[in-house]
């Protein structure tokens, strides 16, 4: 892969009418501005990222997730620009200098398709067709449209989302650029090979949408004719997955600070532990000029946010060449130098065993497991017997957008995943209640 072709600014379902232009807004602002005034986008407002929805205190949300993990990638990204225009001069007349935009503008996007209530609705979804009523629905399937639905995916979701035409709707989905599209594909293979953590990049749907952006771009494709497609990944999405992998570990502690899971002592020892003693000894010093510990380790955690970023910079230009090669393994994060790596590691399990397993958060997994399960099998029933006065009455709760009518089960079933993953937690939880006879609306 070369870096000329890597980065285009030519737009997914706008091809004839691409012009080469540079302007005081680039085509990759644009598709930073076109997200950011999306309804998906401001949905995610309402979506949890790993603690309930907040009361009395603010934690983060898929929304300000993602506004972290687009500046961090901005980071990420203009420092990468800089260095490959250093080491390679001739480049200063591509795109490049853009990756910064670029690496943003995706970060916005890489949790748009993820469904409500967090990874436990990702898993709702997927057992409700391998263990739950949806598995009577297994003969009437082909074998790859079966995968698609028993390893749903939030990051294929996604690129669904960003380049479907939903009925009434442009061509092209979203209209990015082909670069933005690519760098959001963390996983890019299909369900064939999801293999048990039920990670894949497009649905059988949008496959061929991919290998369009794939080949513009010059993506190694890993695969042979007759294998199902695994490609590359582009090399712009490490710098995404950096982005998001310091984002959340860094903020659920945070976040688990102000709701008192973590003590002051707890949270600053795990952020002092990515630091040198030199690097300790400075922000002791600091944190001594301000008395409010949340501030602190406000502080604290920018600092480790800074540290993980040059850290990730280094890995990635120690390895553009077997990055650009399609052989490089792992995450930018999983090669970062010793101290940081184990303190990133020791983060990850205190996080696992008090953080991801704490009371709170497993209610609302169970909780949304339920909503969402009840939910799939009420609307996949209506669509697969439509006849049925109930069925009906469900049907016409679901925006025109999604082609409930369509003449295949697997078009019908993408509609209902369609419908149900873009909804919000909080509509979810209105509309079982509802169902269920719960509440009703005000008269």
């Amino acid at each position: 892969m070369n870096w000329r072709q890597l980065i285009s600014n030519k737009r997914f379902g706008l091809e004839d009418l691409h012009v080469l232009r540079k302007d005081d807004r680039t085509e990759f602002q644009r598709d930073y501005d076109r997200l950011i005034f999306s309804a998906p986008f401001r949905r995610l407002q309402n979506k949890t990222q790993v603690f309930p929805l907040p009361g009395s205190i603010f934690v983060h949300n898929r929304l300000t997730h993602s506004l972290e993990v687009s500046c961090v990638g901005r980071s990420l990204g203009d420092i990468i620009s800089t260095q490959l225009l250093n080491k390679y001069p001739d480049l200063k007349d591509t795109h490049v200098s853009e990756i910064g935009a670029i690496v943003s503008a995706a970060c916005l996007a890489h949790d748009l398709g993820n469904p409500p209530f967090g990874h436990s609705g990702e898993k709702a979804i997927s057992t409700f067709f391998s263990e739950g009523k949806g598995l009577s629905l297994k003969e009437r399937l082909s074998s790859m449209e079966w995968e698609d639905i028993t390893h749903f995916e939030g990051n294929a979701n996604a690129f669904r989302l960003l380049t479907h035409q939903f009925q009434g709707r442009r061509k092209g989905g979203f209209v990015m650029t082909y670069t933005t599209l690519a760098s959001i594909v963390k996983y890019p293979f299909s369900s064939q090979l999801a293999g048990a953590k039920s990670k894949f990049g497009f649905f059988l749907s949008e496959a061929e949408d991919y290998q369009t952006i794939a080949k513009e771009l010059g993506i190694i494709r890993l695969s042979k004719e007759g294998e199902p497609l695994k490609y590359a990944r582009h090399p712009l999405v490490y710098l995404v997955e950096a982005a998001d992998d310091i984002c959340y570990q860094m903020m659920d502690i945070e976040d688990a600070f102000k709701l008192k899971i973590f003590s002051f002592e707890e949270a600053k020892a795990l952020y002092q532990g990515f630091m040198s003693d030199k690097q300790r000894k400075r922000t002791d010093e600091i944190c001594c000029l301000v008395t409010d510990p949340n501030e602190q380790i406000a502080y604290l955690r920018a600092t480790v946010i800074g540290i993980l970023v040059k850290e990730c910079t280094r890995v990635f230009m120690e390895n553009e060449e077997p990055i650009l090669a399609g052989t490089f393994e792992g995450s930018l994060i999983k090669h970062i130098a010793p101290l940081q790596k184990e303190a990133y590691q020791t983060c990850s399990k205190t996080a696992i065993e008090r953080i991801y397993r704490s009371r709170d958060v497993l209610d609302i997994e169970l909780a949304g497991f339920h909503v969402i399960s009840t939910l799939l099998e009420l609307m996949v029933d209506a669509v697969c017997s439509p006849e049925k006065a109930y069925s009906q009455l469900l049907i016409n709760r679901v925006s025109n957008q999604y082609n409930i009518n369509s003449d295949t089960l697997f078009g019908k079933l993408q509609a209902v995943l369609d419908f149900i993953s873009g909804m919000t937690d909080v509509f979810a939880l209105d509309l079982y209640r509802k169902i269920k006879g719960n509440s009703l609306p005000a008269l």
